[in-house]
């Protein structure tokens, strides 16, 4: 439990948003831009100058490739501030050169069911220009965590002054397709919206980042500390005479105090879907549905408690146990479920290694351009 409790603190510690660990930069070796902005999530940012009297944009996403044969991209969605339709940028290496290449694609609800294979097509945007540019410091590669600057310069409705901005990375390309992306939660929320004249994201996925970790911390505390305290007082304390009805008293507090915040958290989580269509994480989800109806089992189990003189006690008592024990295993399991998904199960590692990246002038500036390609 004391191992537990160590980990859930320093993930909360750690879990900040990426304007915290990152900073974005309006200098490159080839322009200077007006704004900038740390997006939410994987270290990336953008930079912009937009010109209102021709409505042109001038753009630069700053991002990280996670696999040698990897790819990344970035782009627009002119609709809504989701995957598909997302008019987008991808770079990855050329399977047969090796060398650097920027390619257009439209991602079309077939590519995010994973029917399709994702094929270059030209954009129907006006897009003026467009490139790539690896940067790498000492390790003139792409690499795992190699810097990548992708330009483009658009022409947008008259009087949009906001933009969908969508980005990812992914491990591998087969042939010129890129293929899906990791799922974590910081790959799933790579879309943000951005106020071109006042640099300010839109507040409504600042407010889904919010509920994201209050639904974090809740439930970690209801499923994971609570409910497992509450079987430990019932198992040890129960045999003390000492204690008399006390531990039982003790025990039902604790648990139903753990399913009401579990209610809090599970009806978050609810709400995050509502607000998230088509990011659905599966086994998180399953999971969820199932320890909480287990839960609402149990608390319901309160009101039918046969008196210890009832022919009938012991199979209640096998019951609640049962439900009881499969509840507790069930909440625990996905809480590091939850921490997965946040992608923090694999963040040390990384972080020290873009840190060092950094250190080197690999991550957010660029010292050494290595390649480029212009459309």
């Amino acid at each position: 439990m004391l191992s537990f409790l160590l980990l859930f603190f320093s993930l909360l510690s750690s879990h900040q948003p990426a304007a915290v660990s990152a900073r974005c930069t309006t200098v490159t070796t080839t322009k200077t831009f007006q704004k900038c902005m740390t997006l939410p999530s994987q270290q990336a940012s953008i930079a912009w100058t937009f010109h209102p009297h021709n409505a042109t944009l001038e753009i630069v996403f700053f991002g990280t490739f996670i696999s040698p044969s990897g790819w990344v991209g970035w782009g627009i969605n002119p609709i809504s501030a989701e995957m598909t339709g997302t008019r987008a940028l991808i770079a990855f290496p050329d399977p047969n050169s090796g060398q650097l290449v920027l390619l257009p694609y439209i991602l079309d609800p077939s590519v995010k069911l994973q029917k399709n294979s994702l094929l270059s097509s030209p954009l129907d945007i006006h897009l003026l220009t467009s490139s790539a540019t690896l940067y790498g410091g000492r390790l003139a590669t792409i690499h795992d965590g190699a810097a990548i600057q992708i330009h483009a310069t658009l022409k947008l409705v008259p009087n949009k002054t906001k933009i969908h901005n969508v980005w990812n990375r992914g491990l591998y390309v087969q042939g010129y397709s890129p293929t899906i992306h990791p799922t974590t939660i910081n790959d799933l929320s790579s879309v943000t919206t951005v106020d071109l004249l006042s640099g300010t994201e839109s507040s409504k996925h600042n407010n889904i980042y919010t509920l994201k970790l209050v639904h974090g911390i809740i439930n970690a505390i209801s499923w994971g500390i609570l409910l497992p305290i509450g079987a430990v007082i019932s198992r040890y304390l129960r045999h003390i005479q000492s204690l008399g009805p006390a531990w039982f008293y003790a025990h039902a507090g604790v648990q139903l105090s753990a399913f009401f915040l579990g209610t809090i958290g599970f009806s978050i989580g609810l709400r995050l879907g509502d607000l998230s269509p088509g990011t659905v994480y599966g086994l998180h989800r399953k999971l969820g549905f199932t320890a909480f109806c287990l839960a609402s089992l149990q608390t319901l189990a309160l009101l039918f408690r046969p008196k210890t003189t009832n022919k009938y006690r012991k199979y209640w008592k096998s019951y609640h146990h049962f439900v009881g024990y499969a509840c507790v295993v069930l909440g625990v399991v996905n809480v590091f479920q939850g921490f997965e998904v946040m992608g923090e199960g694999r963040s040390y590692a990384k972080k020290a290694k873009e840190d060092k990246l950094r250190r080197e002038g690999v991550l957010g500036g660029s010292v050494k351009e290595i390649g480029s390609s212009n459309s």
